[in-house]
């Protein structure tokens, strides 16, 4: 029944002529929840070997749930691998912070953190490819053209995330991390998912997720 009353969902949703049409909502949906559930038949004990490993590693539970912004605005609680310890902390990340296990550095390095978002693909909260879903804080920061990102599912990856797959380092690289990625980062970011949305296309999505799978050597390859 949830699988159907997304359908419906989108099916009965206003389109105003900005970003995917309805038909084209199902062709993205019907495509997320095909691929989703090919990969968590292999994946899921790998999900749950990773999970046990970041327990142990950690102290805590294997699985972390943060509050993210979904479509219309409505929050969520995306799910991935633990690879920090439980302390107080802000929300950027760069490269070598101290609350990062050694473990989990090899976790997002290899990505293999974000595997439990495949069960918020299948729950119809999440995307394959999409616009990367903001703690509040971020969202609310969002101008009235902005806001056009949040009429779509929110991805796992995209051009956003593809440009900015090395974040933690970029932002390792400055004076006042959580000021760049506010002023420059965000904005940006912003501006590519925007310029997603308004341009959306399945075959752009089928070459994000290559580009994931398969990323391209070179400065600002991905953004495009």
């Amino acid at each position: 029944m949830a699988l159907l009353d997304y359908h419906l969902h989108d099916l009965l949703s206003p389109w105003h002529g900005l970003g995917p049409s309805p038909p084209q909502r199902l062709v993205k949906r019907f495509f997320d929840i095909v691929l989703a559930l090919a990969l968590l038949v292999p994946l899921l004990p790998v999900i749950v070997l990773t999970a046990l490993a970041a327990r142990l590693d950690t102290g805590a539970s294997g699985f972390f749930l943060q509050e993210r912004i979904g479509r219309g605005g409505r929050p969520f609680r995306v799910v991935k691998i633990r690879t920090m310890r439980p302390v107080p902390g802000t929300t950027v990340t760069t490269l070598g912070d101290p609350r990062i296990t050694r473990l989990g550095g090899w976790l997002r390095r290899s990505k293999l953190d974000e595997l439990p978002q495949l069960f918020n693909v299948l729950a119809g909260q999440m995307s394959f490819v999409g616009p990367r879903p903001d703690v509040p804080g971020f969202a609310d920061a969002l101008g009235e053209e902005g806001r056009v990102i949040l009429s779509v599912r929110p991805g796992i990856t995209g051009p956003a995330t593809l440009k900015y797959r090395d974040e933690e380092t970029l932002l390792a690289g400055v004076e006042d991390p959580e000021r760049f990625n506010r002023e420059v980062v965000f904005p940006d970011k912003v501006r590519l998912n925007r310029d997603y949305v308004l341009h959306w296309s399945f075959t752009r999505d089928l070459v994000y997720l290559w580009r994931t799978a398969f990323p391209r050597p070179g400065p600002g390859a991905e953004e495009r």
